[in-house]
């Protein structure tokens, strides 16, 4: 009887993929019957809402439902996305939903058991071996990253997996592109998340036939696409809104607090400023603005739950000045109508600080590597932001062009999982919790 081959989990802070090794060196995507069609990703968000004929008095959604359950009752439901960003902070310990407490390990237990629910049956096999991928650098203030590992162990452990084993994303990948090399090669993987943007460097070399990989420098920072939307929303939108307009108080002229447009970072957050101290304060500031045409709009758009179109906004813009040297910035909503053409050199000078933060945990992976840029043979980009040229040219000016390859956005990590899972000499490139 054959061995299963290993499910490749990539827990992304934007989407989750996974992958199904068939146990003899191959790899395939998992579908989700999701309500648009069959589709390779599952949307890393959860949603509870009040629901009586429930038995625990609510209902709980994932993926695309719970953007839907959302939308559709923006006031009663606790919507939770990016939650992966909380996986290493030992300041997070549990939440409350609907008066319930509810820790890291159980939103990330009940996304997984509705992943699975609506990901077929090869995922309800829990003799197969589980490839969790993880970053090379947690986000938030201080990661401890024993404690995410803890947690994604607990969560994978109640769905009743057994053996669990732990890769870093970027190396991940980085074995999904080894099968695209016809001879030894050492190679820097880039991957670009929602939160992180993760570099390693590995030498892989042909031995009698077969691929054999060293592992020889990795490093990571806390900055990725999300914080790009965030610039787009803070260069375009916020000003539209209020931010950096000045208010009176007696015989004083001030400048409205920036606080106010933090929320900006996520947009589901904007939802919840409706019953919060801060939106109170707007409101108040609203005869007292110099501007106040601009403050009614921010109230507009926090009351008509109108985040996450503006997202949806961003992301076209985001994805236009990908291809093209200038776009068109369109978001409509009520009273809101901001329209205004951005070049594409304006969005580079905006995002430079995060720029600047990739190109330093690059060279940190080549220190660690002992390595110079011209000892790279081959580049491999993969994620979202990684078709932002100012990106693409940050690798350009370092490595040959005619190195660097990117492509396989949403399968490179997971179908890496799956493959290393059918490793002879797994503890070179997994750990395990704990």
């Amino acid at each position: 009887m054959s061995t299963p081959g290993a499910i490749g989990v990539d827990f992304g802070t934007t989407n989750t993929v996974v992958a199904l090794g068939d146990g003899a060196g191959q790899a395939r995507l998992a579908a989700f019957d999701a309500p648009s069609g069959p589709q390779a990703t599952f949307r890393s968000a959860l949603s509870y809402s009040p629901d009586p004929s429930e038995l625990t008095g609510r209902a709980v959604n994932a993926g695309p439902w719970a953007i839907e359950a959302y939308l559709d009752d923006p006031g009663d439901t606790r919507f939770i996305q990016s939650f992966k960003s909380y996986a290493a902070s030992p300041l997070f310990s549990e939440t409350r939903i609907l008066g319930r407490r509810h820790t890291f390990e159980d939103m990330l237990s009940t996304f997984l058991l509705r992943l699975r629910e609506h990901g077929g049956a090869a995922l309800k096999e829990t003799d197969r071996r589980v490839i969790v991928g993880r970053p090379v650098r947690f986000v938030g203030a201080a990661p401890d990253p024993a404690l995410a590992l803890k947690r994604y162990q607990a969560a994978f452990e109640r769905l009743g997996f057994t053996d669990v084993l732990y890769v870093h994303e970027p190396v991940a990948a980085a074995f999904f592109f080894a099968r695209r090399l016809d001879r030894d090669a050492t190679v820097l993987v880039a991957d670009f998340g929602g939160g992180t943007s993760d570099f390693s460097i590995i030498r892989f070399e042909r031995r009698d036939g077969a691929f054999v990989s060293r592992p020889l420098g990795q490093s990571g920072v806390a900055v990725a696409g999300d914080a790009f939307d965030f610039r787009i929303i803070d260069n375009l939108v916020s000003p539209a809104l209020g931010k950096g307009s000045l208010y009176r108080d007696f015989d004083n002229i001030l400048s409205l607090p920036t606080r106010y447009y933090a929320s900006f970072a996520r947009w589901d957050q904007l939802a919840l400023m409706q019953v919060s101290r801060d939106m109170r304060d707007i409101r108040g500031l609203v005869r007292k603005s110099l501007e106040p045409e601009k403050l009614e709009k921010l109230i507009e758009l926090i009351e008509g739950n109108h985040g996450y179109p503006l997202y949806q906004a961003v992301s076209r813009l985001k994805e236009t000045l990908s291809t093209e040297s200038r776009a068109t910035f369109s978001f409509q909503a009520g009273r809101i109508d901001i329209a205004q053409m951005v070049e594409r050199s304006a969005f580079t000078r905006w995002i430079a600080p995060e720029l600047a933060a990739i190109a330093r945990a690059v060279d940190e992976a080549l220190a660690e590597a002992d390595l110079k840029p011209d000892q790279i043979d081959r580049v491999f980009l993969t994620g979202g932001s990684s078709f932002v040229p100012a990106v693409r040219a940050l690798f350009e000016a370092r490595f040959d062009p005619a190195r660097i390859a990117s492509g396989s956005e949403l399968e490179s990590i997971a179908t890496g999982l799956a493959l290393i899972g059918a490793e002879s000499d797994l503890e070179r490139w997994c750990s395990r919790a704990g």
